[in-house]
């Protein structure tokens, strides 16, 4: 990996910091990503690359957040779609037709186009975006803090320190989440005994515990801004509607034709067409953000059953801590049948299939490989957007 002179190898708690403090969202989420991955590998080395911790996984999300974030090319699917997906299409045409029987002097086509312009497509991936950063900075500010705070004062060690690893622990709030810390509490105690169990088997289940109860932390505390993400294209009718008829009546004439109530119809059909649009504007972005990209570019539709199974140490856990858990928020045990989450925006479908997610690919190593070239993290670390794919 390249080296750049403000940022260390092992990031600390002040890097962190000097992240969260950019104000360019997409920039920072490059290096949010890039940071995920540095402290995942310093902790790999420590357990001795045996399994993922939570940071491995939160790379690749992270990486596949950034895609919202910088809203790349979904404007453009969305108005694709949009403008060519039959009901939306055929009620946009109705609509212009009512309202030039209304004395609208403009063509068909013209009135069309300001119907596609007033809904504005693209505000509906700008307030989804927004969200998506807000909860990319939210979690990143709280748990990559804690990792780096975690490797200076905990990773040290030569042998275990209960008190040492109680004292680290004291610092988190107690109490459960979206406001208590209780679940990164527990987390860290099992990642610090992971760096002491000789048994291997022992060792990547207090890992997978370690990762999965960072997991039902993060996602308790997203809740708000993953569902704000996904309603993003939930325009009101009435402000659509009185952005169209602004649009086509100047002045105040569309206030004196809904007083004469000659815009019944048209109203009516404003609601129908925006149902449409809405919809499938619901659709891409809940398509796009129901999707990760693994290594090796291993799409993974969040929607679907997971293909990949259970690695041999892990078809049967042992570890009474963690089959707690497991009984908790898998609801298929042992299995990755309807694994999918259907509906993103629900806590527990959201945590069933990360804790097969993450079961599935705890002991594959290929989560460590880096997320960008060597070329890509200097400029981003550099403050600039990189080049190629990202």
């Amino acid at each position: 990996m390249t080296a750049n002179p403000t940022f260390s190898a092992d990031p600390s708690v002040s890097d962190v910091e000097r992240i969260t403090a950019l104000a360019d969202p997409a920039i920072r989420n490059l290096q949010i990503t890039q940071c995920y991955h540095e402290l995942a590998l310093v902790l790999a080395r420590r357990t001795g690359a045996v399994g993922a911790n939570w940071c491995t996984f939160a790379t690749w999300a992270s990486k596949q957040a950034g895609q919202t974030i910088r809203k790349d090319d979904l404007g453009r699917t969305l108005e694709l779609i949009l403008g060519s997906e039959e009901h939306s299409a055929q009620t946009a045409k109705s609509l212009a037709t009512t309202v030039r029987r209304q004395g609208v002097r403009r063509r068909l086509d013209e009135i069309v186009d300001t119907i596609w312009q007033v809904n504005d497509s693209r505000s509906a991936f700008d307030r989804s975006s927004e969200a998506v950063a807000r909860g990319n900075l939210k979690v990143f500010s709280e748990i990559g803090r804690e990792f780096a705070r975690f490797h200076a004062e905990c990773l040290p060690d030569t042998q275990y320190d209960q008190d040492h690893i109680t004292a680290f622990c004291e610092q988190l709030h107690p109490g459960e989440p979206p406001d208590g810390q209780h679940f990164l509490r527990q987390a860290f105690v099992h990642y610090y005994q992971a760096l002491f169990e000789t048994r291997l088997k022992t060792r990547v289940e207090l890992l997978l515990l370690g990762n999965l109860e960072i997991g039902f932390h993060e996602q308790t505390r997203l809740q708000p801004e993953i569902n704000e993400a996904l309603e993003a294209p939930l325009l009101s009718v009435a402000v659509f509607a009185r952005n169209f008829l602004h649009a086509l009546y100047p002045g105040h004439k569309w206030l004196l034709l809904r007083a004469a109530g000659r815009l019944a119809g048209v109203n009516k059909l404003l609601a129908v067409y925006l149902a449409a649009a809405q919809r499938e504007a619901q659709f891409i972005i809940t398509e796009t953000m129901m999707m990760i990209e693994m290594p090796n570019f291993n799409r993974i539709r969040l929607g679907d059953d997971l293909v990949a199974r259970f690695p041999p140490i892990l078809r049967k856990v042992t570890l009474p801590d963690l089959q707690a858990l497991l009984a908790q928020i898998d609801p298929t045990p042992d299995s990755t049948i309807h694994s999918g989450a259907q509906l993103w925006g629900d806590l527990p479908d959201r945590l069933h299939f990360i804790a097969d997610l993450f079961r599935c690919y705890q002991v594959d190593t290929r989560l460590l490989e880096p997320p960008f070239t060597d070329d890509q993290v200097v400029e981003l670390k550099s403050g600039r957007l990189p080049p190629g794919r990202l």
